[in-house]
């Protein structure tokens, strides 16, 4: 897979790395010459130019791109990027980083953003996360079909604890994805049975949170 990094900071080196270790190709774009430093990740393409300009973006083939992260510290800069790749290039995967938690708004498809990924937001649910039982938690907002990622820990007395997972009648446009149960990660089997304490994550749209979690609730209804 090809991906194209706009933004060659800490968090672009690092994104970069990670993907290059997985056995994708990747090209690091930044206008700051103190940015672009080859020797930080040898692997990767470099290129010293200015993201927001469409003759930077023809250069770096965005069209053969299968993803473009719009990783720099300035959301305007992340907001460009997303856009002309979207509109200009068709990439099929956009995602940018939301740097400031009153701009996470705009990120969303009409700016050609697919993923929007705010650390400070992701920060605090990650706080969350380690601390609620029986409280959905929103991990990360997926811009295009109004699609979030959410975790609830299933608490002590919640009436799914023992109920196999086929047989809930889960929420419309709701998905389990995965159970963490103490130190495994489970893919969820329909003879799967639920029990107290587990980390269960879900992709489901923004309208049907508040029924994904009165279902997990002790005061929930199991069965379909």
């Amino acid at each position: 897979m090809r991906v194209v990094i706009a933004g060659a900071g800490a968090v672009g080196r690092s994104v970069a790395a990670e993907l290059l270790e997985n056995g994708h190709e990747v090209l690091l774009i930044d206008k700051s010459p103190q940015a672009v430093s080859v020797e930080r990740v040898p692997e990767a393409e470099w290129l010293l130019a200015d993201a927001c300009e469409i003759t930077t973006l023809d250069e770096a083939a965005l069209e053969r791109c299968q993803v473009v992260i719009a990783a720099s510290g300035d959301d305007k800069v992340n907001l460009v990027v997303s856009l002309l790749a979207k509109t200009e290039y068709g990439v099929p995967r956009v995602v940018a980083r939301v740097n400031h938690p009153k701009n996470e708004w705009l990120f969303n498809d009409a700016w050609g953003v697919d993923v929007a990924v705010s650390t400070p937001r992701l920060m605090s649910a990650l706080v969350e996360e380690a601390v609620s039982i029986g409280d959905l938690v929103r991990l990360m907002r997926f811009s295009q079909g109004e699609a979030n990622l959410v975790e609830l820990t299933l608490p002590e007395g919640a009436a799914l604890v023992g109920t196999r997972v086929g047989e809930v009648a889960w929420p419309q446009d709701t998905a389990l994805v995965t159970i963490i149960r103490g130190t495994r990660v489970l893919i969820p089997d329909p003879d799967d049975a639920l029990a107290a304490g587990d980390e269960l994550l879900f992709v489901a749209s923004t309208a049907r949170e508040a029924q994904l979690e009165e279902l997990l609730s002790p005061r929930g209804n199991a069965g379909s």
